[in-house]
């Protein structure tokens, strides 16, 4: 691929711009966050962007399969499952050490284990390899805006707290939220195959949400600063 096609790419899948720009941004601000529980964001951003990356070859590109099997042929699904369950434990684990309340911390782990065995269990009932796993992806998403509402409860009960507008995490779970309260209902209404007259407007709603917390967190980025986080 010439530079050109790159650029063509990213310009025709706009979300990967949307990433590369994140992970850019959080890269040139990461002084701001090196050694608070994201420090590894930045690492999880480009992890996000060679997956739909990759999952785009994958669709598009004969020379891109990991299989040599023809079922499994152009279908990417099971690096996006691979990819949630990372994306998931990731920030359960993130939340898990930014909690001062003892049972909050312990609750989260639970709520990792919990996250992880919905995913095995799918994994189990359907195969990963050519089937979304939809009540694993529902489950998780459901756990993480718990997860996030008990750490927004838990910063609003704070006295001393610095701004939250200056809070990167704050910003980042603003952003999250964004997204997984819809997710889970974007999910069932493909699962449930409505009719097309209104699966055309899932795609639109997929991707505004995607750009409306991947623009929340770049504002978290831009704005946040060291001493305010948490």
């Amino acid at each position: 691929m010439t530079f050109q096609e790159f650029l063509k790419l990213l310009w025709s899948q706009f979300f990967m711009l949307l990433y590369l720009v994140t992970w850019i941004i959080s890269v040139y601000r990461y002084r701001r966050f090196f050694d608070t529980q994201l420090k590894y964001f930045p690492m999880l951003v480009m992890y996000t962007f060679f997956t739909e990356l990759l999952g785009y070859f994958i669709m598009y590109n004969d020379d891109f399969q990991f299989f040599s099997d023809g079922r499994y042929q152009l279908n990417n699904v099971i690096i996006y499952n691979l990819y949630q369950l990372v994306f998931f434990i990731f920030f359960f684990e993130v939340y898990r050490k930014t909690f001062k309340n003892r049972f909050l911390r312990k609750l989260t782990l639970y709520l990792t284990l919990l996250c992880t065995a919905s995913y095995v269990i799918n994994a189990m009932l359907v195969n990963p390899l050519i089937n979304q796993m939809t009540y694993a992806h529902i489950i998780g998403s459901i756990l993480l805006v718990l997860i996030i509402f008990f750490y927004l409860k838990e910063k609003k009960s704070e006295t001393d707290a610095p701004s939250l507008k200056h809070n990167l995490l704050f910003w980042v779970s603003i952003g999250l939220l964004a997204f997984y309260v819809t997710f889970p209902t974007i999910l069932i209404l493909y699962r449930i195959k409505l009719d097309l007259r209104f699966l055309v407007y899932l795609r639109p709603a997929l991707v505004t949400s995607i750009a409306v917390m991947y623009g929340l967190i770049i504002f978290g980025l831009l704005t946040g600063q060291r001493k305010a986080f948490r």
